[in-house]
């Protein structure tokens, strides 16, 4: 019989993330997140997966264009937003850890 995947909702977030790459940061326990820019009817998300990459691997991948586009660093914010290097404030719509791999949704608070 196949094992059932193992989801559970996470509520330590990481105090803060830092770019380390054009698609990595690390946060303060040094573990790596990989991001990836979402799309969706207009609002801006970002999912962030935790992988473990090599200093190495960051180093041979900065690309100063892609470092400019995405904040250089977040900082979580009373447990349940974070606050970028922009000034702007992100909602966490979800910290999963789904079969080992930890997933984070970060979206984009509205300011108008």
């Amino acid at each position: 019989m196949a094992e059932l995947p193992s989801k559970v909702h996470l509520t330590l977030h990481p105090i803060y993330l830092n770019i380390r790459g054009p698609s990595v940061y690390k946060d303060d326990n040094q573990r790596t997140w990989l991001h990836f820019v979402l799309r969706t009817g207009g609002v801006l998300q970002v999912r962030l997966l935790q992988k473990d990459i090599t200093n190495e691997h960051i180093a041979l991948t900065i690309r100063p264009r892609t470092l400019s586009s995405m904040p250089s660093w977040w900082s979580l914010q009373l447990g349940s937003r974070y606050l970028d290097s922009m000034g702007q404030f992100w909602r966490i719509v979800h910290h999963i850890k789904e079969d080992g791999v930890e997933e984070m949704l970060l979206e984009l608070i509205n300011n108008s």
